[in-house]
């Protein structure tokens, strides 16, 4: 698979100019490509600048992978299973309506804390952004993964697992918030119906999810 990495300036992305699904029939290599890592912070423009929340995973989960992966947006699937923190109970996911908002969890209640150790994290799809962001001029490479559902707390700390089957797009340098957010939007959209073709969405139960 031949990927470019040149960043360009973009005024705005057109929907109509964009690819609906990204790869083949079938993940091809080197897909699928699996990471894990504790949810760190972030930069906080996600929810503020953004609308659209990401859970960033910590360098050393970049490193294992980097020689193949090149910098761009990536689709696939995620899960985050919640730690049992020092100073409050444990706790469960849970989502409302919404479609997107990530790294966030609920908080503890006396009707969930059981069900936080018996039963498994649900796996959800997700777009992940790896690279320096060229509109926001970033020092250090990232991956900042945005999960297509929407939370009620962040989870920092706690154990994010991906995994990662297609590549949609390089980075691009934009000229407008806008454009960055109108681009992130067909990611998502693109992600969605890419993950619907059986040979992808049969990696939503991939033992990296049950461990």
């Amino acid at each position: 698979m031949t990927i470019s990495t040149s960043v360009t300036p973009v005024a705005m992305a057109s929907s109509s100019t964009r690819a609906k699904i990204a790869g083949g029939p079938s993940p091809e290599k080197p897909f699928p490509i699996k990471m894990s890592g504790n949810v760190i912070k972030g930069f906080g423009r996600g929810s503020k600048d953004l609308g659209i929340p990401t859970a960033n995973l910590p360098e050393e989960a970049i490193a294992e992978q980097e020689k193949d992966m090149v910098t761009g947006i990536y689709y696939g699937w995620a899960q985050v299973v919640v730690k049992a923190h020092k100073d409050e109970p444990q706790h469960q996911l849970e989502s409302s309506s919404s479609l997107s908002t990530s790294a966030t969890a609920l908080s503890p209640s006396s009707s969930t804390s059981s069900l936080a150790t018996s039963c498994p994290a649900t796996v959800y799809p997700m777009v992940m952004s790896l690279g320096w962001n060229p509109f926001y001029k970033n020092e250090k490479k990232s991956a900042e993964v945005h999960i297509m559902h929407n939370f009620h707390k962040d989870f920092y700390g706690d154990d994010l697992r991906v995994v990662v089957l297609g590549y949609i797009r390089p980075e691009l340098d934009y000229t407008t918030l806008e454009a960055l957010i109108e681009d992130i939007n067909i990611d998502i959209e693109v992600a969605h119906r890419s993950l619907e073709r059986p040979d992808y969405a049969a990696y939503k139960d991939d033992p990296i999810f049950s461990q």
